[in-house]
């Protein structure tokens, strides 16, 4: 919890003239009981990368603490679906159009709509997911327009090198040339650039609960 503080402060400094992004808690291997104090606290947004650890972890926390708010933020198979929109509140990860289909289709039957984020590879990486920046648009459009999809921003995973800064320029660009509002940058390693391009969601694990094992 005393992590979690220190970078609510750090933030807190950071966007005086700004609005204050949320923090999404990366909850992922962590036990309940680790992530408990947090709740306790007030923290409202975590995230998981895994639907079934999610599962296990998350339903009857969820029913007695009505103001959380999880986070899917990892690869996203189409047959996880199903179990997605009943527990979680947001997915970062949309990368494909099949997958979109099969959210809209699982939304209509279950009378639930998430907020979205679409994936782009930035960095056009082939080992990581994501809609290359040239199709972020056509693909917004069908996801928006045919699938009715609540798509709230932009995501991305810059890769491991010294561009992140150019990376979250690129993504600020795109990001206000479609009309967002919303922007999930940054990591326990980055965040604090990440406030300088516009993000409004950052997904901090290893800074709030430590290393994981």
């Amino acid at each position: 919890m005393n992590n979690l503080i220190v970078i609510q402060k750090l933030l807190k400094e950071k966007t005086i003239e700004k609005k204050q992004p949320k923090i999404i808690a990366v909850s992922k291997t962590f036990a309940m009981s680790e992530i408990k104090p947090l709740i306790d606290f007030g923290h409202k947004d975590f995230g998981e990368n895994k639907i079934q650890e999610a599962i296990e972890k998350w339903p009857q926390v969820k029913e007695q603490n009505k103001e959380v708010k999880l986070h899917m933020i990892g690869k996203l198979q189409t047959n996880k679906v199903k179990f997605l929109i009943p527990l979680f509140d947001y997915l970062h990860s949309l990368d494909n159009l099949r997958l979109a289909r099969k959210i809209s289709l699982e939304e209509k039957k279950k009378g639930k709509k998430i907020k979205i984020f679409i994936q782009v590879n930035i960095g056009e990486e082939r080992q990581k997911n994501g809609v290359h920046k040239e199709f972020v648009k056509e693909f917004y459009n069908i996801c928006k327009n045919e699938l009715n999809l609540d798509i709230v921003g932009l995501m991305c995973l810059p890769p491991n090198d010294d561009k992140t800064k150019t990376y979250f320029s690129k993504v600020s660009g795109l990001s206000k040339e479609l009309g967002f509002r919303e922007m999930s940058l940054g990591m326990s390693n980055d965040y604090l650039d990440a406030v300088d391009y516009g993000s409004t969601y950052m997904r901090i694990g290893s800074k709030i609960f430590g290393q994981r094992t």
